[in-house]
């Protein structure tokens, strides 16, 4: 092929808001701002009704985050399901910021079914005292999210119904989405069952990583190739 038919490569449009620059709520900002995300009248309702328990409201890409105050947050997810109407908990979850203070995040993904809006509410738990208040008395649906959080990240949630592991077994000392833990795990932390029948329990599920050779999970005869008479 010549130079002449060779296409020249495409360059797909990439949007995205640069870091410092602050965003304007504007569609010429952000041409993947929706309208779900304008709610600059909640945040004004929260700031009224609770002060200074709000304590920042931050905004990347025209979406708003509202982080409250630790100890208000079950009042201020009823405010805005009873008088807000944002009557849909979406989902929630946490994050580890790996600071020195208020180390953990509680985020809250709230949405207005009937006014067709979004908003996420976040809290602030720091490390020496991992507990923050359920909301599982506004939305019932916070129940397997909390669980899964306190799993994933050891913050408890006071008030909750049946606060266990969800996916980890009750006796496991680890948290596996918090920074520190290791990406291929504790080596004797979880054993599993044998890879052969007659093995004993694999203390190691990455074995060849760490430097030994793992036991094959089955040992099969070779096939004849021969065509039967």
């Amino acid at each position: 092929m010549s130079d002449q038919n060779k296409s020249a490569p495409v360059t797909l449009a990439f949007h995205f808001t640069p870091v410092g620059e602050r965003a304007t709520g504007t569609s010429e900002k952000n041409p993947h701002r929706k309208a779900t995300w304008d709610t600059a009248d909640t945040v004004e309702r929260l700031r009224t009704e609770f002060g200074d328990r709000v304590d920042a409201v931050n905004v990347y890409a025209g979406e708003q985050t509202v982080r409250v105050d630790r100890d208000s947050i079950v009042e201020v997810c009823s405010f805005l399901k009873k008088e807000c109407g944002f009557n849909y908990l979406a989902d929630m979850g946490g994050s580890d910021r790996f600071t020195e203070t208020d180390r953990y995040e509680v985020f809250y993904n709230l949405v207005s079914i009937q006014g067709g809006k979004r908003l996420r509410v976040a809290a602030f738990v720091d490390e020496s005292d991992l507990t923050i208040d359920s909301v599982t008395s506004v939305y019932r649906a916070a129940n397997w999210n909390e669980r899964e959080c306190f799993d994933m990240f050891g913050i408890r949630f006071t008030g909750h119904p049946d606060m266990r592991r969800m996916f980890m077994p009750e006796d496991f000392e680890y948290h596996p989405l918090r920074k520190e833990f290791p990406l291929l795990g504790v080596p004797g932390s979880l054993p599993l069952p044998p890879q052969t029948p007659q093995g004993e329990l694999t203390m190691d599920p990455f074995a060849a990583a760490h430097g030994s050779k793992p036991v094959k999970s089955y040992q099969e005869e070779a096939e004849s190739n021969e065509a039967e008479d």
